[in-house]
């Protein structure tokens, strides 16, 4: 298997026909699967899933039983790929699952030991500085160039995942990741992909002003965590 996408799911059953039907080109070529992951959700996308699934070869779904967290659920999904080349999405269909075959294609060019991110335009403007804010913050103290961390697609190669040691459950995921890709020394390549509206129902996180507090606290909070581990 060359290449292997995962998009965790949680509470996301309005918008799986969709999903699968823009995921469904990607899992009939050859060398590519899709694996959608339940992420413990408590709606009907069990469901939504087996009823879809079988009408879409190459794209299958995992279980979490209990959600632990964005992150966990990619963590999972990883676990259960078989591609060369591993990557993720998010499934409220703001960023195609399509845009991963760009993202792919970078692999063909540049070779396998690379690190590839969407780099994200439609945003809200309110999005973009809160983007540039906290972008800023995280290359200053960690001291590595780390652009617009949250965007989708994120593609890598599998030997690079498996050196990952103790890789966080909850947003802070995207941001493990990015970090990890700059201190092993991989080249980052960004594409452009365009953000736009969830297809069904509210985000999880980046509803009000108070959520992104929530998130800035918890991202800091690891970013500190991050820094320590530095420290000789």
């Amino acid at each position: 298997m060359r290449f292997s996408l995962v998009i965790p799911c949680y509470n996301e059953a309005a918008n799986l026909p969709l999903l699968l039907e823009r995921c469904a080109p990607l899992g009939r070529l050859d060398g590519v699967e899709v694996i959608l992951v339940d992420n413990g959700s408590t709606d009907a996308s069990a469901q939504v899933l087996a009823a879809l699934l079988p009408a879409c070869p190459g794209c299958r779904s995992v279980r979490v039983e209990r959600n632990q967290g964005y992150g966990h659920g990619i963590l999972a999904g990883l676990a259960a790929a078989s591609g060369e080349i591993l990557g993720w999405t998010h499934a409220d269909l703001q960023t195609d699952p399509q845009d991963a075959l760009r993202g792919l294609a970078l692999f063909e060019r540049h070779g396998d030991a690379i690190f590839v991110k969407g780099r994200r335009h439609g945003r809200p403007l309110a999005d973009v500085l809160f983007t540039a804010g906290m972008s800023c913050f995280e290359t200053l103290l960690l001291r590595a160039p780390l652009w617009d961390i949250n965007a989708q697609p994120t593609l890598f190669p599998r030997r690079f995942s498996n050196s990952w040691r103790a890789a966080p459950d909850d947003f802070s995921l995207d941001l493990y990741a990015y970090y990890q890709a700059r201190r092993a020394g991989l080249a980052v390549h960004r594409f452009p992909v365009r953000f736009g509206q969830r297809a069904h129902g509210v985000s999880h996180w980046n509803v009000n002003w108070a959520a992104k507090r929530k998130f800035i606290q918890r991202t800091v909070s690891y970013s500190l965590q991050l820094k320590a581990a530095l420290k000789p």
